[in-house]
């Protein structure tokens, strides 16, 4: 099993930086696994033709080389480029799908506005096409819930022989708010947010951010 981050997200504004810049369009860091005969790719962020550029350029395989999609959360900053994995199969937590979902229902129903509706059945089409992953997602690949920002948020723990990978979604969202202990702001339940960050830190050697580089987690004894 072996992984490699296939384009490094951004915050639409950076909560935690002194100099503020204007906002920028948001999206999630995106990471390739690949293990076994699967390639399974984390938060699709970017738009389809140019999360296509980026694996040619960082692994240099295709979208049709994608056996499995796995979204950390349903927002759209870590979904943009899911129509370029078609052929792919589809993952996301059972509680962020069953959670998200009457949600958006219930969205659709109260609004009259049409362009509205269309979106909204738009999102609700890429939810159903989306599976409740399991347990073991692979090979040395595990779920990590980390709710809090999210229902249904969920990472993926990569165990490896002499340490472990989180990769983290908006549970740790930068290496400022990993610094910092801080979780990202606007999140639907700040102390279940909270408790998944001190969770993620207690367990993981690196950490895959939601929105930022690699995090080397030096609380970890044998850093």
């Amino acid at each position: 099993m072996d992984y490699r981050i296939i384009s490094i997200g951004t915050l639409s504004s950076h909560e935690l930086w002194d100099n503020q810049t204007a906002p920028r369009t948001a999206h999630a860091t995106t990471t390739l696994i690949r293990t076994d005969d699967r390639m399974i790719l984390v938060d699709p962020a970017l738009p389809p033709q140019a999360i296509a550029a980026k694996l040619a350029e960082r692994a240099g395989i295709t979208p049709d080389d994608i056996t499995d999609v796995f979204l950390t959360n349903f927002r759209p900053a870590h979904r943009m480029g899911l129509s370029a994995f078609s052929d792919a199969r589809w993952y996301i937590s059972e509680r962020e799908r069953e959670t998200i979902g009457p949600a958006l229902i219930e969205q659709f129903q109260e609004t009259e506005d049409p362009d509205i509706q269309q979106l909204l059945q738009y999102e609700v089409s890429l939810l159903k096409k989306c599976e409740a992953a399991p347990d073991k997602f692979a090979s040395q690949v595990d779920l990590f819930p980390c709710p809090g920002y999210t229902p249904g948020t969920c990472g993926l723990l990569l165990l490896e022989t002499s340490q472990t990978t989180l990769i983290a979604g908006d549970a740790v969202p930068t290496v400022e708010h990993f610094e910092q202990g801080r979780v990202l702001k606007g999140a639907i339940d700040i102390e279940l947010a909270q408790e998944s960050f001190v969770e993620a830190l207690e367990i993981a050697d690196i950490i895959i951010p939601g929105h930022d580089n690699i995090i080397i987690n030096k609380s970890k004894k044998h850093f």
